[in-house]
């Protein structure tokens, strides 16, 4: 009777963890309790104590320094099946798997995406366990041996099926600003606050999906793909079909970051 498995009622999270060690662990907690917040479920512990305790499960899984936490709560178990609900104590579920660190020279090549209209609820800045449109998105890409599919609604570009997307113009980097057509991703804001200090401008503006065509480089961020290049969409070749200048700026500044 649990609403997360009846009704994908719950909110969660991904932390990413690298030689042991959590990045971004604020960030994220913050933004899973807006997600609560966001659909009235109250915060079972504390920020304390979910450092506490994300640390531990780190600390259990001694096989891999690096790992994806991956947290969910749910609104919890009700008497029986029905879409209203009472005062309930939230589910909690966490685990720890271990994760791949990026080498650079893997990823030059970058790699496909295809594109799709965004047809999601207009409440995709909230982390919701209900995915299924993303999983949809996200299957379609792997049938089309690709990595993402990137989504755009009305011709504007707005993420991906499970990260964000960001383009290069004349040596500006562009993402579409936050707001309910977006997850505000973690690694979103820290690839903004890399490409600022090297001195790149930044704008968090719309872009149409031509635009995103005929961009000189086309990135995804996400916690466990951190700032990956996208060299080909939809068969065709983004510029010259290899990781750009500017996306290998940003993308060694991160792994300063991670240390």
């Amino acid at each position: 009777m649990d609403r997360g498995f009846l009704f994908g009622d719950g909110i969660y999270e991904v932390f990413p963890v690298y030689d042991n060690t959590v990045i971004g662990l604020e960030p994220h907690l913050n933004r899973l309790q807006d997600g609560l917040d966001a659909i009235n479920i109250e915060n079972p512990h504390s920020k304390d104590e979910w450092i506490n305790l994300i640390n531990k499960v780190v600390t259990l899984n001694n096989k891999n320094s690096s790992q994806a936490i991956y947290l969910q709560i749910s609104r919890g178990c009700d008497e029986n099946r029905k879409h209203t609900y009472g005062k309930l104590k939230p589910t909690i579920y966490i685990q720890s798997s271990g994760i791949e660190p990026k080498d650079k020279r893997d990823l030059i090549k970058g790699k496909s995406a295809i594109t799709r209209e965004d047809i999601r609820w207009l409440k995709s800045n909230t982390k919701a366990t209900s995915l299924l449109a993303n999983t949809l998105y996200a299957q379609e890409a792997k049938d089309n041996d690709s990595e993402e599919a990137i989504l755009y609604r009305d011709g504007i570009v707005t993420e991906a099926s499970s990260s964000n997307v960001f383009i290069v113009k004349d040596n500006c980097l562009y993402t579409h600003p936050k707001g309910p057509n977006i997850l505000p991703g973690v690694t979103r804001k820290i690839a903004i606050q890399c490409a600022e200090n090297l001195g790149i401008m930044v704008k968090e503006e719309k872009f149409t999906k031509e635009e995103l065509m005929q961009a000189d480089e086309v990135w995804i961020s996400s916690s466990t793909r951190e700032i990956l290049p996208i060299t080909s969409i939809d068969g065709m070749s983004i510029s010259d079909g290899y990781a750009g200048p500017v996306w290998s700026l940003v993308y060694d500044q991160y792994q300063k970051l991670k240390s």
